[in-house]
């Protein structure tokens, strides 16, 4: 028994080494960029968003909101306050709708990461988060043509304190850095030895039997198990890098890559806020149906 033991000890620690070494200068590539645009650029961002308010974009404002959803570097707890001040200002709901939404797919850090997975798998998840925020925008632009009610409920959240108030900016960009590090890195480890765990004990031919072209059951699957798998980006990266290479198609990854970070349970939490019940529930069904249905639109496009 101890020996069985080992030799399985042996094997994972194998696997997990081998895919730290493939991996880790992505995910430290991503930490760094994205805390140099968190120290130096997110003020700029989210006052390239406040400036919107003062044009007359109607509905395509959406766009450059869903962008600057995109780059901003703040998680939904963050954005959420900022979401919430905009709006006191007067800021039009789908437009906040676009941003918030965007936001919680993708950020600089992700973008980064995400090259680990291959220039189509990242073009693919960049293009189906950037429309996943202008379809919530058109949303949220129908609802409150139909109701003639806000859509969303700020009165519960306030802006944040900046952590990045140090005078010196070298000293401000490394606590940052370490901060994210900190927040992301247990999360990253356990992606490895999730993935050192499937290496081992999931044979390749039969995760491609279930998550290949399966004319929309793959990308079902892949949809469903998004919601209790995904916890970090830097944890399902490599577990994603994994499955591609197992036969994963790229219709299941995308769909996957939308549900996670959208059912993250930190997001969730936040949006059921500022959502209510039943709003709360209707966002669930829009992202099950979007992840879906841009699943099957990859599978015929890639």
């Amino acid at each position: 028994m101890i020996s069985i033991l080992r030799r399985e000890f042996i094997y994972l620690w194998y696997y997990f080494i081998i895919q730290l070494e493939q991996i880790y200068a992505y995910w430290l590539w991503g930490m760094a960029i994205g805390s140099f645009v968190s120290v130096f650029g997110k003020e700029r961002i989210h006052g390239l968003f406040a400036s919107l308010s003062g044009k007359k974009l109607s509905i395509f404002g959406i766009i450059p909101a869903c962008i600057l959803g995109i780059a901003s570097p703040l998680c939904m707890y963050g954005t959420i306050p900022i979401a919430a001040s905009f709006s006191e200002t007067g800021m039009r709901e789908d437009w906040l709708a676009s941003f918030m939404m965007a936001s919680i797919l993708l950020n600089p850090q992700l973008i980064i990461y995400s090259t680990a997975l291959g220039t189509t798998a990242s073009i693919v998840r960049i293009a189906s988060c950037f429309f996943c925020g202008i379809f919530a925008g058109l949303a949220v632009n129908l609802y409150n043509r139909l109701t003639g009610r806000n859509f969303f409920v700020f009165s519960q959240f306030y802006e944040i304190s900046n952590h990045d108030t140090d005078p010196n900016i070298f000293v401000r960009y490394v606590k940052n850095f370490g901060r994210n590090v900190r927040a992301t890195g247990g999360w990253f480890l356990l992606g490895i030895f999730l993935t050192a765990l499937f290496q081992r004990y999931v044979p390749a031919e039969s995760f491609a039997r279930l998550f290949g072209r399966q004319n929309g059951f793959g990308v079902l699957m892949a949809a469903t198990i998004g919601v209790p798998l995904y916890a970090c980006g830097g944890g399902t990266i490599p577990l994603l890098q994994m499955w591609l290479a197992d036969g994963m198609s790229m219709a299941s990854a995308s769909a996957f890559m939308i549900t996670g970070p959208a059912t993250k349970i930190t997001n969730l939490g936040a949006l059921k806020i500022v959502l209510g019940a039943w709003k709360f529930a209707s966002y669930i069904a829009f992202v099950i149906v979007y992840s879906l249905v841009n699943g099957l639109i990859v599978d015929l496009l890639v």
